[in-house]
């Protein structure tokens, strides 16, 4: 059976037969490969991308290891040692010489020459300065005169002594003549030594015109110009001579010392006593002790002792103001480390010491003495360990270091404590 005909909604027939699937809508069809291929090479393009961050982060933590490797905190070291370590009991001293002798005159006249210059160092018997002789010389004459009028009396006076004694033996004077001669004789031989006396005391007021060094010593500033008339009962003096060398220093300690420095001094040993400037910068002297004083000054609980300095170089001067370290004793073979080394806290003191893989460690040590520069270390640390002295404020234990020095654990010594 034909399928029917059937008219367009227009009234006009269509222009062939219609299927009747072609009745209902057509779907549309596309194929599903470009999806998964899409899909594919996103997820490819995202594992690709993933190993790579992962690659470049761990490339970033390497060089950041080794960064921080390389960025090691430098610090300086010193190696512990074993050696001898000398116990020095500090005080302020004042320099002092041994002998301060004011030159002055001893017979009045005009200073007419001064034979020295200030501050120069003169030898005991050096002419210092001179005074017009001419009055002494004319005393001098004077008394020489008079000598030589007595001493042609005395002659004479002898003479007729002689001529009486042989004519008393005759009888022809009486014995008083006689005796009265003998007075004579005796009267002129005293009048010569009065004589001589005085030629006496004119050739040594001579020897005073001309003023020497009574002592080795510096002189000071010239007291008196020439030209001036001096007095020997003046009360100023012409100059000033200090004896430098040696020197001695008056210092005093705490008395608390007293009994060890005694002990010392009863066995016969010399304590050393080194001088210092003000600053305990600077070694100025090395000496000994000389003296101790006998009393404990109770307003300072302190005791005076005297030392004797050679003073070879100067170094020390009258009235100067100095430090003075006393050695009471001497540790032998202990091990030392520079006093920057230690460190404390509210429990203990510490170092920090370098290991061989050049990190740090915290080492609890038992101080037993600290001298200036320098400290004792009574346990805790080896001789041969090298402990950090400078750059401690980045460190902790692990912590790795770049060493910019060791150097030796025993420090020049500059000051006591």
């Amino acid at each position: 059976m034909n399928p029917q005909i059937k008219n367009s909604p227009g009234g006009r027939p269509s222009d062939g037969p219609m299927d009747v699937h072609e009745a209902e809508p057509r779907a549309v069809r596309r194929p599903r490969w470009p999806w998964v291929l899409g899909l594919a090479v996103v997820v490819l393009a995202g594992s690709f991308l993933w190993k790579r961050s992962l690659s470049a982060q761990s490339s970033q933590n390497r060089g950041a290891g080794r960064e921080a490797a390389a960025r090691a905190v430098p610090v300086t070291g010193a190696v512990a040692k074993v050696a001898d370590l000398g116990v020095y009991r500090e005080g302020l001293g004042t320099v002092m010489p041994l002998k301060t002798v004011t030159v002055r005159t001893r017979v009045d006249g005009q200073l007419i020459n001064v034979a020295y210059r200030e501050g120069q160092l003169v030898r005991e018997g050096d002419l210092l300065a001179m005074i017009d002789p001419r009055p002494f010389e004319v005393q001098l004459h004077q008394a020489e005169g008079e000598m030589a009028k007595d001493q042609a009396a005395l002659a004479n006076a002898r003479v007729d002594l002689k001529r009486y004694e042989a004519l008393i033996k005759d009888d022809s004077i009486p014995r008083q003549q006689l005796d009265t001669q003998a007075a004579v004789v005796n009267q002129y031989e005293a009048a010569l030594k009065s004589d001589q006396a005085q030629v006496d005391s004119a050739n040594l007021n001579l020897t005073y015109c001309r003023i020497t060094a009574p002592i080795s010593g510096n002189v000071g500033l010239r007291l008196v110009d020439p030209g001036n008339i001096v007095y020997a009962g003046g009360t100023g003096g012409l100059v000033v001579i200090t004896q430098q060398q040696p020197i001695t220093a008056v210092f005093t300690i705490a008395a608390r010392y007293l009994p060890q420095i005694l002990q010392q001094l009863r066995t016969g040993n010399k304590l050393a006593v080194e001088a210092w400037d003000q600053d305990l910068s600077h070694k100025l002297a090395t000496g000994s002790v000389l003296a101790v004083d006998n009393q404990v000054d109770q307003s300072t609980n302190t005791i005076r002792i005297k030392a004797l300095f050679p003073n070879e170089n100067y170094a020390l001067y009258p009235n100067q103001l100095i430090n003075a370290n006393l050695l009471v004793d001497t540790l032998r073979g202990v091990v030392i480390v520079p006093t920057a080394a230690l460190q404390r806290s509210p429990q203990s003191t510490y170092v920090f010491v370098v290991k061989p893989d050049q990190s740090v460690e915290i080492r609890n040590v038992d101080v037993q003495l600290t001298q200036g520069d320098n400290t004792v270390i009574r346990q805790g640390l080896s001789a041969g360990e090298t402990v950090v002295i400078d750059g401690v404020d980045k460190l902790q234990a692990g912590t790795r270091v770049a060493m910019a020095g060791a150097n030796s654990g025993v420090a020049p010594r500059k000051r006591s404590s």
